[in-house]
């Protein structure tokens, strides 16, 4: 069956986002990953696709962010479907970035959660401003106490 018109704009908004758009099954693996995701995290679509979320989540967040996808996967409830997350990402060449995002949890034809997509933001310039800004607020404030 082709796709209607408005698909085919959701297709083209997802793909062509400079936003990342991605998408991971219930095994957090990487089915959906646009020109967003590429530009973000250096990983081509044919690099990310059927790698696990590792790719993106520095080893130290690993094991929590892996403990709430478990949850979310299993009892089809996410605290954070309306709210934007901050945290720091992964890129391919190990740099770590700044990052806010939203997810959408995801359900098959029966109602039970399907996988996790996510829409994300490298906000890193800006989070690199906001802490020059607090040191040199604390370096004023120690001036102004002396």
């Amino acid at each position: 069956m082709p796709l209607t018109r408005d698909q085919h704009l959701y297709s083209d908004i997802a793909a062509n986002a400079a936003d990342a758009i991605m998408y991971a099954d219930r095994d957090g693996i990487i089915r959906l990953w646009n020109r967003g995701a590429q530009r973000i995290f250096g990983f081509s679509t044919e690099e990310a696709l059927g790698q696990s979320l590792d790719i993106i989540i520095p080893p130290k967040l690993r094991e929590r962010h892996w403990q709430g996808y478990a949850t979310c996967i299993k009892t089809g409830n996410t605290r954070y479907g309306d709210k934007l997350l901050s945290v720091p990402a992964l890129t391919k060449s190990s740099e770590q970035c700044s990052s806010e995002f939203s997810i959408v949890l995801l359900t098959d034809s029966q109602g039970k959660p399907s996988g996790v997509a996510a829409i994300l933001r490298d906000v890193t310039e800006r989070w690199e401003k906001d802490q020059q800004l607090r040191r040199r607020l604390r370096e004023l404030e120690q001036a102004l106490n002396k």
